[in-house]
């Protein structure tokens, strides 16, 4: 099974249809149904559960829910891999047929043991080369997610990675905006145990990658400061006080550092690669929501930090209160992608 990439490089008419998006999270799930036409993109339903415990229960109750059978999914972490590689200048066809013999030169596993499928990004580079995005997924990975989904009765339709979905959402909502144009953007999502920075140049990705450092972290180190439980922490950061959100953001900025430390490397190693500097963050992900993320990254890498929203070009249902979905966004960001795969 390939993994399909980033189809907002490749969009085309397509029939009015639906489309779920289903983030399986570590500590939430995270499911978007959308109504594409050739008009757009139109938000027909949404929901965010845990997923702590029984994973296979809570996706029987969405598919029961929202007649979930079947769903685009994503994987990140360890067992995947993202690569940007210049190749000799050829066709499509010829990278297939070239990958089956280069691709284990940029895969830190047996090439028998991932699933794996190519983009071409960019095609006019000095000699004659061309740029292009590699993905990579460990098979045994895909395959337990599969059952799980099975499990719920669910069906796969298409598997991708998290930063390709994330990098597609941002790109269908954000791709005409002329404040953009022709500018250097970092993409961080955030989740509950792992974060995905990408780098957008001129709406193509030209940088991915996972760091281990997440809204857990800051969960921990804020128990640690308060002396609660980490369960205690998720409805301290709901409505703080003034006095605990000082408390928090005091707590969080050691975490804060170490991000924005991991964020520069990656930086600065595009920079030194590139004419170009990076002008912007945009922020997503549950695991972002703490207002001392936001200020501290700002402060820390001297660079404007905002949130983006990942239904600025999508409807939203006239039967669901956009003040809600608007709160949650957000979370939603990368389901939202996967969602908008076949657009």
């Amino acid at each position: 099974m390939e993994i399909p990439l980033i189809s907002a490089l490749k969009k085309k008419f397509i029939k009015d249809k639906f489309a779920f998006g289903l983030d399986i999270g570590s500590f939430t799930i995270k499911v978007v149904k959308l109504k594409l036409s050739k008009d757009g993109a139109e938000l027909c339903d949404y929901k965010i559960a845990p997923s702590e415990f029984d994973v296979i229960a809570v996706l029987k109750k969405l598919k029961d829910s929202e007649n979930l059978d079947s769903a685009n999914i994503s994987f990140s972490g360890i067992s995947t891999v993202i690569r940007y590689v210049n190749f000799p200048k050829m066709s499509p066809e010829d990278l297939k047929k070239s990958l089956k013999f280069e691709a284990q030169k940029y895969i830190p596993f047996s090439i028998e043991e991932v699933n794996f499928d190519s983009y071409i990004l960019k095609e006019n580079l000095p000699d004659n080369k061309m740029l292009v995005l590699l993905a990579a997924v460990k098979k045994d990975f895909m395959s337990q997610r599969r059952k799980i989904l099975e499990g719920a009765g669910i069906k796969t339709a298409v598997a991708e990675i998290d930063s390709t979905a994330l990098t597609n959402s941002f790109c269908f909502n954000y791709g005409q905006d002329s404040e953009l144009k022709d500018k250097t953007v970092g993409l961080l999502n955030i989740g509950g145990s792992l974060s995905n920075l990408n780098i957008i140049e001129n709406g193509l990705p030209c940088l991915s990658r996972d760091i281990h450092i997440a809204g857990s972290s800051f969960t921990q180190k804020i128990a640690d400061a308060f002396g609660i439980d980490v369960k205690s922490v998720e409805s301290l950061k709901l409505k703080p006080n003034k006095e605990q959100e000082e408390k928090i953001s005091q707590a969080a900025d050691s975490v804060v550092a170490r991000l924005a430390s991991e964020i520069r490397t990656s930086f600065d190693y595009y920079e030194s690669q590139q004419a170009a500097s990076v002008g912007k963050i945009f922020l997503s992900g549950g695991g972002s929501l703490l207002l001392a993320i936001k200020e501290g990254l700002a402060n820390l890498l001297g660079i404007e930090v905002d949130y983006w929203d990942p239904f600025k070009k999508i409807t939203i249902a006239a039967d669901l209160d956009a003040q809600q979905v608007r709160a949650c966004a957000s979370q939603l960001a990368v389901a939202v992608g996967l969602a908008l795969h076949s657009y």
